[in-house]
């Protein structure tokens, strides 16, 4: 049997190729686009699996109409939370509008989404909640705090959630890529530089963001949307999933370094407690 999916910012990159294969599979496709022509092509070829939505992630007020039409064509069986993008500077570079623009469309927009379809899912006892976190949602980079910010709430987000939902046969995954060649790179914004940050890690790693190629980004964005779909249709999906060797090293690092500073700090940790 077919299952529906729903994707969110199918327009490009990953959600592309993901829009692709799940079309070519013979499944069903509710994908939303801020700009809902670029889909037209598949739209032609597949005129009764998919339908595209209109719809700006971060407009939280649009979400629920966009959810009821998906749920009212066909119960969705996968979500995916794939819209997404990030702003290059350092912390204090950054506008106010910046950094609620990227709460907004990295962290709260996958909430609300994920949220408006849970209720369905648990009273069907069947679904499976996609969301397309990064490397970035375990290790950090001077320039990308509010894009570090979003992910790692998404991380927390998403473990609480595969808890709390997985008595009810749904399962939460998180997909940790690392650098994949797509139109992300492409899009990323820069905040307004401030001069004192030229020559600081901030300063430098701006700089290569603004002048990297191809060689900055060795993932296939296919190969990423291929496991994407195999673990999605798993019969016990895991809950996190890291694609890529850039991922695997910030991420195993990352994790390394806690323990060990979290380790040598054991004495201190038990010493605050009541004497017994």
């Amino acid at each position: 049997m077919s299952n529906h999916w729903f994707l969110t910012g199918a327009s490009s990159g990953i959600g592309r190729h993901l829009a692709e294969l799940i079309l070519a599979a013979g499944d069903d496709l509710t994908a939303t686009a801020r700009k809902p022509e670029s889909l037209d092509d598949l739209a032609a070829k597949y005129p009764s699996q998919l339908r595209v939505e209109a719809l700006d992630v971060t407009v939280k007020d649009d979400i629920a109409a966009v959810v009821a039409r998906a749920q009212a064509r066909r119960p969705v069986d996968i979500l995916v939370n794939n819209a997404g993008g990030g702003v290059i500077g350092a912390t204090e570079e950054m506008s106010d509008a910046e950094v609620e623009g990227q709460i907004a469309l990295n962290l709260m927009a996958p909430i609300h989404i994920t949220r408006a379809f849970v209720p369905a899912m648990r009273l069907r006892g069947s679904g499976r909640i996609i969301q397309i976190s990064s490397a970035s949602g375990k290790g950090s980079l001077p320039t990308s705090s509010l894009y570090h910010v979003a992910k790692w709430g998404l991380e927390g987000f998403s473990e609480c959630l595969h808890q709390e939902l997985e008595p009810f046969n749904l399962f939460v995954t998180l997909i940790e890529p690392g650098g994949a060649r797509t139109s992300f790179s492409h899009n990323l914004q820069f905040a307004s530089e401030i001069a004192a940050y030229r020559d600081t890690p901030a300063g430098h790693i701006r700089k290569m963001f603004e002048t990297a190629g191809n060689e900055l980004y060795t993932l296939d964005p296919q190969k990423i949307a291929q496991a994407i779909v195999d673990v999605a249709t798993s019969d016990h999906p895991p809950l996190r999933v890291t694609l890529g060797g850039d991922a695997f090293g910030v991420v195993q690092a990352a994790l390394q370094s806690r323990l060990a500073f979290l380790q040598s700090q054991e004495a201190l940790a038990r010493s605050v407690a009541f004497d017994s």
